[in-house]
């Protein structure tokens, strides 16, 4: 174990020199991968004396060593080139024609187009995004007239007519300069030159930001330099190639807040927070600064796209945090009709927005309308995605697997998922990173998909496993040790309680916690089970009188074996927290159970009495008895820092442990409430049904899910703003949070806590079986900046790529484009 800890802050080490000490330098640019596109647009540039050189010659030289074995320029996806390739690898080799450089790759690259165009293209079909539309076209033509010779077929040239005409379609129906919802035709700015449509240098300058770029287009800046021969546009260029020698990136300069919370989100998701929780911090509180300061004005910075998918993430990150961030941060799209109806009609190209949107609005507080808007709207968009099965393309960001996380999402909330078993799902599901989506190129950020962190996030996973798999047969031997195994009534439910709390929480160093409220839970257990269907009312009597004096002396059976390891639990507890140096709570400790078992009393007086209690009445009495309390109360005292003693008594609860225990009652009730009519056990849904003669029981159910609905905003209001729980550490308010959660799974969508085997399977994934990501040859540990790895025993073929020794059949691999990558890992169009 040891070694493995070693091991793991080696890496952590690794990844703190490699990603964050950039932040804090403010490299970020080196993250994001080279752009071919905008590199081949740059080296097109003549030297304004030496007419026939390039001004740029590395980037000239770049392009050449650059080039993929297979032929191609641009991005990959498990080794095949994703659709931008077709005009990236066309501009390169025009670029190269033009400059007389390069004839090997000129023929390799004229082969894999030759090879490939007609099927890449028919794969996708109606479903080219409007990017392609517009610079596919455009390249073909700046091809041509470089001297280049592609020969097409009959069929080749037909699909590429087609093409043409919906770029012709987009420019007669948008301005040059058009609303905000896409990028503006102007931005690209290169495609023009071929065409009838001409930009006049008035045009040109007008647009030209204070940077001198053309919307941070590096390759539509080129042109706009080439045009006009504006010394701002030479000025940037020239910074450009500075800071980027010899490639450039798609944009620049890039959004680095948006580098930044990637970073963070990526981090969280994968189970590593507390090794970065300083560097997320810095990053965190520096973007929340930005957000405060800067002026409501969406459109002043990139398309509606970009914006609300950093918005959206922002708000969610912050939030999480504890920051007070107002929900318009992010919620201002719902008050733009025109941005709404664009949305809903395109919905298919905004997938990754709506679903940051979705995730967005996943903590809602108490009132708050337009959250609760934006999650009626995202999700009503994001069921027709889902409903098509099919992800064609998006305008932001590709994420491996995003159907599938969509239908998660949409069918088991946030509020209901363990965080262990999350980041399982995310270290599996980031085989191959997102991809992100340029002007005409795609690209990665190696901050966001790298070497490094995903071997932390495995190793991380799997030493937490080992912890966790030791302490449940330490947990076991306990269980038995004092007899709860072998009661001969209720429920064993060892393995669940130890597999709740440890899939719940990122504590996987603090065993004593964990360990307390495992023990504490599986104690509750049979407790409740000896009240609620063995013990007779002398019996339970005897016991209460029995907890009441702290003295088992009398008892005998299961009342005996209840009372014993209460109190070994109990001295057990309070005998560490005193060797820490803390003060002896044995009577607060002492009175949160005598409280809980006496509430357990009063509801088997009831039952087996006959009384119905008021609503008011069996709520200040179950709220106790369901005994969450006892749990987050009394391990918080082992938190760092702890909580302050004087906050462990009976009977007086902050408001976030009154929430706690309100929420989990109602959950509880809502799920059990058939059975607790069979055994004759109150309930809410069962009070509400009864007195209201006039109302279906469904109608019961949902007035208690709206009390539940209530009660769960307010408690996670408590968990992540300080309010008037300020003085409470951090840990202690998410500790309330893992253990609704708990419940929230346990009573989601039914009671699984008192079935056998429901959550068997998640139980292996948490603690026995390890994860299986499969790292993809790509991903480089330093940076994205080299050529992708030189692939051996390859050539073209008209399927992509011919793979040799996979034993794929010619069906398999025409298939590969639009089967198995478009339903299990990106989208059709991309591939």
């Amino acid at each position: 174990m040891e070694t493995s800890l070693d091991s793991i802050h080696l890496l952590v080490n690794k990844v703190k020199e490699e990603m964050f000490s950039r932040v804090k330098s403010e490299h970020l640019q080196s993250f994001v991968s080279p752009s071919a596109y905008d590199t081949a647009w740059v080296a097109m540039i003549p030297h304004p004396v030496e007419h026939n050189t390039p001004l740029f010659k590395g980037c000239l030289e770049w392009l050449v060593d650059n080039q993929h074995e297979e032929g191609f320029w641009g991005e990959s996806i498990v080794d095949l080139p994703t659709i931008d390739a077709l005009p990236t690898t066309i501009a390169c080799m025009a670029v190269l024609q033009k400059w007389g450089l390069g004839a090997k790759n000129i023929e390799k690259g004229l082969n894999f187009i030759q090879a490939n165009m007609v099927e890449m293209l028919h794969d996708h079909g109606p479903h080219l995004p409007r990017w392609f539309s517009i610079v596919f076209p455009a390249a073909i033509e700046l091809a041509e007239s470089s001297g280049l010779e592609l020969q097409f077929s009959d069929q080749t040239k037909s699909l590429i007519a087609d093409i043409s005409d919906r770029r012709e379609k987009i420019i007669s129906m948008e301005k040059i300069v058009d609303k905000w919802q896409n990028l503006p035709l102007l931005a690209y700015l290169e495609t023009f030159q071929s065409t009838k449509y001409h930009v006049d240098q008035e045009t040109i300058t007008k647009h030209l930001s204070e940077d001198g770029s053309l919307f941070q287009s590096p390759a539509a800046t080129a042109q706009a330099y080439m045009s006009t021969g504006n010394q701002k546009c030479l000025e940037y260029l020239n910074s450009l190639v500075e800071k980027c020698p010899n490639r450039v990136p798609q944009k620049y300069p890039m959004d680095k807040e948006l580098v930044e919370l990637s970073m963070v989100d990526q981090v969280q998701r994968l189970g590593l927070s507390e090794y970065f929780s300083d560097e997320i911090d810095y990053i965190l509180r520096k973007v929340y600064r930005s957000y405060k300061v800067q002026e409501y004005s969406p459109k002043d910075n990139g398309t509606m796209a970009e914006k609300l998918y950093k918005d959206s993430l922002a708000f969610r990150l912050f939030r999480m945090h504890g920051y007070n961030i107002c929900p318009s941060t992010f919620c201002w799209f719902l008050q733009d009709d025109e941005i709404l109806h664009h949305l809903e009609h395109n919905y298919g190209q905004f997938t990754s927005l709506l679903y940051s949107v979705y995730k967005a609005t996943v903590v809602i507080f108490f009132e708050e309308t337009e959250v609760h808007e934006a999650r009626s709207f995202s999700r009503k968009m994001l069921q027709k995605i889902s409903a098509t099965k099919n992800i064609h393309y998006d305008n932001i960001v590709i994420f491996p697997n995003l159907l599938h996380m969509i239908c998660e999402e949409l069918s088991t909330p946030w509020i209901a998922r363990l965080e262990h078993l999350d980041q399982r799902m995310w270290i599996e599901q980031n085989k191959e990173g997102p991809l992100w989506i340029g002007k005409a190129s795609f690209y990665r950020l190696s901050c966001v998909h790298n070497m490094d962190l995903m071997q932390l996030a495995l190793q991380n996973y799997k030493f937490k496993q080992l912890i966790y798999q030791n302490e449940l047969e330490e947990l076991k031997r306990w269980s038995k040790k004092w007899g709860l195994t072998e009661m001969g009534f209720g429920r064993e439910k060892t393995l669940y309680c130890y597999f709740a709390i440890s899939a719940s929480t990122s504590l996987p160093h603090d065993s004593l916690i964990r360990m307390l409220v495992a023990k504490s839970a599986i104690l509750i257990t049979v407790a409740d089970d000896f009240f609620d269907m063995r013990g007779t009312l002398e019996e339970l009597h005897l016991l209460m009188d029995a907890i009441n004096r702290w003295d088992g002396n009398g008892l005998s059976g299961p009342s005996k074996a209840i009372f014993d390891v209460l109190d070994d639990l109990v001295k057990d507890v309070t005998k560490t927290l005193v060797l820490r140096g803390k003060i002896d709570l044995t009577e607060d400790f002492r009175g949160l159970w005598r409280e809980t078992f006496n509430s357990w009393l009063t509801e088997t007086t009831w039952g087996k009495s006959g009384y119905i209690p008021s609503v008011d009445e069996y709520l200040q009495t179950s709220m106790i008895s369901i005994a969450t309390h006892v749990l987050v109360l009394t391990s918080s005292c082992f938190l760092n820092p702890s909580l302050p003693e004087n906050k462990v008594k009976p009977q007086v609860y902050e408001k976030i442990t009154q929430s706690l225990m309100a929420t989990t009652r109602l959950l509880n009730d809502i799920q059990s409430y058939q059975k607790e009519k069979e055994e004759g056990t109150m309930n809410l849904v069962l009070l509400h049904f009864n007195q209201n003669p006039n109302a279906s029981m469904d109608c019961s159910i949902s007035e208690v899910k709206k009390l539940l609905e209530e009660q769960r905003n307010e408690l996670l209001k408590h968990v992540f703003t300080d309010d008037d729980d300020g003085d409470f550490p951090n840990q202690w308010r998410h500790l309330h949070l893992s253990c609704f959660k708990v419940f929230q799974m346990l009573f989601n969508s039914g009671n699984l806590y008192d079935t056998d085997f429901e959550l068997q399977s998640d139980i292996e994934k948490a603690i026995y079986v390890s994860p299986k990501p499969e790292f993809p040859k790509y991903i480089q540990p330093n940076t994205t900046f080299y050529a992708a790895p030189k692939k051996n025993n390859m050539m073209i073929s008209a399927k992509y790529v011919q793979i040799p020794n996979r034993h794929l059949s010619k069906k398999a691999m025409c298939n590969v484009g639009s089967t198995v990558l478009n339903s299990t890992t990106f989208g059709l169009c991309f591939i």
